[in-house]
């Protein structure tokens, strides 16, 4: 897994490949209010936690990239492969699908 929890709320990245479901399950870990979506500023602070220089502007131009019904969030179930492509192309992160 690319990504693991370490302390508190703190992650950081790690060596190897993610697959979806350990993104899906990463996602879930900043889905504040539990709604099933990734608003612009939960996206904002994930990617903040493995180090990414990440503004609110460009989570939401994340947000725009991945969100295919324009109600301005991400749901991690339906949405998620638009925001994985996003993920791999901006940040450089692996995730297969096994």
């Amino acid at each position: 897994m690319a990504i693991t929890a370490t302390t508190g709320t703190t992650t950081r990245a790690l060596a190897g490949d993610m697959t979806v479901e350990e993104f899906r399950q990463w996602m879930r870990r900043f889905d504040v209010n539990g709604d099933g979506q990734i608003s612009r500023e939960e996206l904002r602070r994930a990617i903040r936690s493995i180090g990414g220089r990440f503004s609110g502007w460009r989570a939401g131009r994340w947000i725009r990239q991945a969100d295919s019904d324009g109600d301005g969030l991400i749901s991690v179930d339906g949405e998620i492969d638009n925001l994985i492509a996003y993920a791999e192309t901006s940040l450089g992160l692996k995730i297969v699908a096994y």
